[in-house]
């Protein structure tokens, strides 16, 4: 496994982030276990959650599943950056929500990371992450509640995800103002080949403020896992995403030149969509999420995978990049 730098800091992660969604909804405790564990023997030492993942009824029940990983010991958790978000409600879903049980609030915040460190079984979260924006809380008022949780011990760094570059900004900014506060230090946003617009104002709002790229959905949904090859082979089809995404036949035909540049040179779809991540300015390391142990094996095969010119220039021209901030939509 290859180590990098989080962002500005100090802080060593592996260039793979191990996901952890599917745990629970998808894959049982034993299996997610067993998927960890393979995870830590490859080298993987940042894993990534949030308080929702469990979704429905079962809202936490994911870091429950990796705190109970922790609780076997074995120095689990202290191989392990662990990574989780706020900001959603963790009601079931349909139930109405109580005032201050959601969003960035300084009671929410104080709330959510007390159940966080109960369900993971821990005494401190290395990252915490806020899950979207909240346009009606300041971050005057975050940053409060965040420097008082790393004084307690309770959290070591704040990330953000799904944030606007202007966003990264004012966060920091007003970090800055306060003295004394790190601020932001990564961003966790959906950045893949096919979806590149990450590339306008988010990433470089992250490179100008030290902040790590940790880029969400890496196959865009299955769509850049040779989603094509496994229809004619009849295996899993794509759904969600990936799926939408097909019905479009200007887009079909994109992945199908993706897929047909790939099989030219020997390459599998997903470990090259991978690769080429790793290779992008500001990228920390790509989240991937796998269901079955042989969907990590694939997953650790890409940061040795090396990608010629050729592949790259030919990536370019299939999916190109909408360019920098004015000129992509100016001159």
């Amino acid at each position: 496994m290859k180590y990098t730098q989080l962002g500005r800091t100090g802080l060593k992660v592996s260039r793979l982030v191990l996901g952890t969604m599917n745990f629970g909804p998808q894959t049982d405790e034993a299996d997610s276990h067993a998927i960890m564990d393979a995870a830590l023997d490859a080298g993987i030492n940042f894993f990534d959650t949030a308080n929702v993942y469990g979704w429905g009824e079962n809202k936490g029940r994911t870091e429950s599943i990796i705190g109970n990983w922790f609780a076997k010991g074995g120095e689990r958790r202290d191989k392990v950056v662990i990574a989780t978000k706020v900001y959603g409600n963790m009601e079931l879903d349909g139930a109405s929500v109580w005032p201050n049980q959601d969003k960035l609030s300084a009671l929410n915040i104080r709330r959510a990371v007390d159940a966080s460190l109960k369900r993971l079984r821990t005494d401190h979260i290395d990252l915490y992450q806020f899950h979207h924006i909240d346009r009606n809380t300041p971050f005057e008022e975050i940053w409060q509640a965040i420097d008082v949780l790393v004084q307690q011990g309770k959290i070591l760094y704040a990330g953000s995800s799904n944030f606007p570059g202007y966003k990264i900004a004012q966060a920091n900014e007003t970090a800055a103002r306060r003295g004394g506060t790190l601020g932001l230090v990564s961003e966790q946003c959906l950045y893949n080949l096919y979806e590149r617009r990450a590339e306008m104002e988010v990433i470089p709002a992250a490179q100008d403020y030290g902040l790590g790229v940790i880029p969400w959905s890496p196959l865009h949904g299955g769509l850049l896992g040779g989603v094509l090859k496994k229809e004619v082979q009849g295996g899993r089809r794509g759904s969600g995403r990936a799926s939408d995404t097909l019905g479009e036949p200007a887009a079909r035909a994109r992945i199908q030149a993706y897929e047909d540049l790939l099989d030219k040179h020997g390459l599998e779809p997903g470990e090259v969509a991978l690769a080429w991540l790793l290779t992008r300015p500001g990228v920390t390391g790509p989240i991937v999420g796998p269901r079955t142990a042989e969907q990590l094996d694939s997953a650790l095969r890409a940061v040795e995978l090396e990608l010629s010119e050729d592949v790259l220039s030919g990536l370019d021209e299939i999916f190109p990049g909408p360019g920098p901030s004015p000129e992509a939509f100016a001159w």
